[in-house]
């Protein structure tokens, strides 16, 4: 027997990523990542037949993430790391707006400071 587990549908025997489980007394079939075991009531999918799969007139279709797969950034998570990168590159800016004294007048435990790198005194000095 292959450790991989296969498709459920007849005559496929690519490797199964998603299991769909019914729920019948709320006409719902729900399709997640690959159940950790095999159900006997429920079907392994290979990728093609998740992505094409259809329920019966009256039901509904939900489709759960998968929380292992790595999630796609969003426009905003890439404007905030710009954001982001473009703030570290000029900390000059931001210690001369400061108000003359810069971070060390805030912070009387910097030392010295390096772009976004802080030098820190030992709390025992």
């Amino acid at each position: 027997m292959s450790p991989v587990r296969r498709c459920s549908r007849t005559a496929c025997g690519r490797p199964a990523v998603a299991t769909l489980t019914y729920v019948y007394a709320d006409s719902t079939a729900v399709l997640g990542p690959l159940a950790t075991y095999a159900e006997p009531h429920c079907y392994d999918l290979c990728a093609e037949h998740s992505e094409r799969l259809t329920a019966p007139r009256g039901w509904e279709v939900v489709r759960l993430l998968d929380a292992s797969a790595p999630a796609r950034p969003s426009g905003d998570d890439l404007e905030a790391l710009a954001n982001a990168v473009r703030e570290a590159a000029r900390p000059q800016e931001r210690a001369a707006g400061a108000g003359g004294g810069g971070a060390r007048a805030a912070d009387p435990m910097e030392v010295a400071r390096r772009g976004h790198l802080r030098v820190l005194r030992s709390p025992d000095n």
